[in-house]
């Protein structure tokens, strides 16, 4: 069944005297292609479409319909009709490349017909010899350009990414030096939930989301088509039309291209996993017993607590994930993906998602978020992907700021021993304690992400704030670090950047951001208070507040000199665990260890020193030679700092990071 669904091109095809329509739907007795003139328009012209088999019903006009809109009007089977509330409703073609809304929780989206004419001129993916040479910027797309301080000037926040004079935006990623942007979701999802505490006609009763919004886009339901909101001719007041015109095509686009010349790939969030619900889309509302996962009762399936599972074993299922993959890559230039909730795919599926992606470009980035009903990294490892490491997060940071704090505090994360923390410096390799990876090449280290507090706000609350989060008073005051607070975010980032692996940080982390909802949203009640999850706000909540890096100035300087070192040095993104060696001393929270850069390709050696104790510096011995400083009490520069031979002391709650040429 697979091998006839593979071949077959679903969607609207044009021709220059023709359009075609191909739609699956073996539910349906008859179904019927509506063409409008316009998007608002009430009438259409109605064409029967047929079909040969049952499952597949097609309709050829001839005629080139660019510039018209259509949707799909089903007549069900007896007894197959959906007991859903927009099951008689017409409805946009799930592999609709654009579509036009509303702002309304039904979306009432229309499939808009049109030919990309887009230049690329000379543009092609970014060259990634190997995965662990990506420093990985994980951002809303918004967050980096809406906030004042940006100084982003453009008619939409697609055309703010390409102004070259602003603050924020690809000039940030530049100055910071990352390689990579991990766009949150950008296919095409309802912005707006239904309204706070008001029952809707159709039953739906939102008690969660006192905002009705949904920022970060984690609710999918069109994955061909981008999100127009973002577009110039897209906006958020209620009930506006967004996407009369194709021109989130081209602006994001743009930004591809713009990114691309900047040396920095685009790599996607995208949400295979579960679908959107409240919106009227055909996956979940018209052919829930295809798309959707249903248990030995006939329920429906909700594993990950956000929306209905996708059922991508289904053939026709991993068809659409599939196209969409090689769709993005091929038609918007995309580097790479990270699966949301990846543990809800089956394994068939990702062998053929990472099959796919690599034989469009070998070079393909393709990053799990390995959990969702079960935990699976060392799975996904063998299948050759890579993952989200939270076991390096949790090992290095914590996962609760007062009950379970990590090595960075001078502590041990639950369940966490010696061996499984050194194992986080070698790439949290199968070869030792607590290892997850076949090569440290699959494990993506970070610290903090879009889920849970910032890393800033981690260590507020555990240090500053005894495990509260207190209404902030003063948020300049709030913002500042103290000198102990820097200690343990600059500790944070230095494990980060010497370990082998791909790194990704949050925007913002690199000068400890602070995610404080405004306290002007009065129906929030935890308005003025550090937010957990920032998913529903659309303000300064997330976006990014560029003067607050004055605030922590000392430490986005830190990160931008550690990012210089971990691009200029092989041997701390790649080495394998052959080449790193640990030495012991008396303290069991004193890590060192020596690495040999040569198979790595590095010039130098290294030797890193660090000491997360809070009173007690450590001595340690160094081996033979001259030493190049190049991380020392807080300062780190690619240039040498100092020149050391024999033997050095750590101070307290601070790193070294030492080299010397190999002869």
């Amino acid at each position: 069944m697979e091998s006839t669904y593979s071949h077959l091109h679903l969607g609207c095809t044009l021709n220059s005297q023709s359009t075609s329509f191909r739609l699956f739907f073996p539910n349906a007795e008859s179904v019927r292609c509506l063409i409008y003139d316009s998007y608002n328009d009430k009438d259409y012209q109605d064409y029967a479409m047929r079909s040969d088999d049952g499952e597949i019903w097609r309709l050829t006009i001839e005629k080139n319909l660019t510039g018209k809109w259509y949707q799909y009007k089903p007549e069900y089977k007896k007894g197959e009709k959906p007991n859903t509330p927009y099951a008689s409703f017409p409805f946009a073609d799930p592999y609709s490349r654009h579509v036009t809304s509303k702002n309304t929780y039904r979306l009432e989206a229309k499939s808009y017909i049109f030919e990309s004419d887009f230049d690329w001129e000379d543009d092609t993916f970014i060259p990634i010899d190997d995965p662990r040479d990506l420093i990985i910027y994980e951002t809303h797309i918004k967050d980096l350009v809406s906030h004042n301080s940006s100084r982003a000037k453009g008619e939409s926040i697609y055309a703010k990414w390409l102004d070259p004079d602003q603050i924020g935006g690809i000039p940030h990623l530049k100055k910071i030096g990352v390689n990579a942007v991990e766009f949150l979701p950008l296919h095409k999802f309802p912005t707006f939930e239904p309204p706070y505490g008001q029952k809707t006609n159709e039953g739906h009763l939102n008690t969660w989301n006192p905002y009705s919004r949904n920022y970060w886009g984690y609710m999918t339901s069109f994955f061909l088509a981008p999100e127009t909101i973002y577009a110039s001719d897209g906006g958020l007041s209620p009930g506006k039309v967004n996407g009369i015109n194709t021109h989130a095509v081209n602006e994001f686009k743009e930004v591809v291209k713009l990114l691309h010349r900047n040396g920095i790939a685009v790599i996607m969030d995208v949400v295979f996993n579960h679908t959107s619900l409240f919106d009227i889309n055909a996956l979940c509302h018209h052919m829930p017993e295809i798309y959707l996962r249903h248990d030995e009762n006939g329920k429906l399936m909700n594993r990950s607590g956000t929306g209905n599972e996708m059922n991508s074993e289904h053939p026709i299922v991993r068809k659409l994930i599939i196209d969409s993959i090689r769709y993005w890559m091929e038609e918007y230039h995309i580097d790479g993906f990270r699966f949301d909730l990846a543990g809800l795919l089956d394994e068939k599926s990702w062998d053929k998602i990472r099959e796919t992606a690599k034989s469009i470009n070998p070079d393909a980035v393709i990053i799990a978020e390995p959990w969702g009903g079960r935990y699976v990294p060392y799975l996904f490892s063998n299948h050759g992907w890579s993952s989200w490491n939270d076991r390096f997060r949790n090992g290095i940071k914590g996962s609760d700021p007062l009950h379970d704090r990590g090595f960075i505090f001078s502590d041990w994360q639950n369940g966490m021993d010696r061996k499984q923390l050194e194992n986080l410096f070698q790439g949290t390799v199968r070869e030792f304690a607590g290892g997850l990876f076949k090569t440290s090449a699959h494990s993506v280290n970070y610290l903090e992400s879009h889920d849970g507090y910032t890393l800033g706000d981690f260590i507020r609350i555990s240090t500053r704030y005894d495990g509260e989060n207190p209404v902030v008073e003063n948020r300049e005051v709030h913002n500042a670090l103290s000198q102990d607070e820097r200690r343990i975010a600059k500790l944070g980032a230095f494990c980060l950047m010497v370990s082998p692996g791909m790194v990704m940080i949050h925007a913002g982390q690199e000068f400890a951001r602070s995610k404080v909802i405004p306290k002007d949203e009065e129906y929030d009640s935890e308005a003025g208070r550090m937010d957990y999850n920032s998913y529903n706000k659309d303000n300064e909540t997330n976006w990014i507040n560029f003067r607050d890096i004055e605030a922590n100035r000392e430490l986005f300087n830190y990160y931008i000199g550690l990012i210089k070192i971990r691009n200029g040095s092989p041997a701390l993104r790649k080495s394998e665990h052959n080449s790193i060696h640990f030495e012991y001393y008396s303290d069991p929270l004193h890590i060192c260890y020596y690495i040999n850069g040569e198979a790595s390709g590095d010039i130098y050696d290294y030797y890193v020193a660090i000491n997360v104790t809070y009173t007690n510096g450590m001595h340690i011995h160094l081996p033979k030679g001259t030493w190049e400083v190049i991380v020392s009490n807080g300062f780190a520069s690619l240039s040498p700092i100092d020149l050391i031979r024999d033997s050095v002391t750590i101070q307290p709650r601070t790193a070294m990071l030492v080299r010397k040429l190999r002869h």
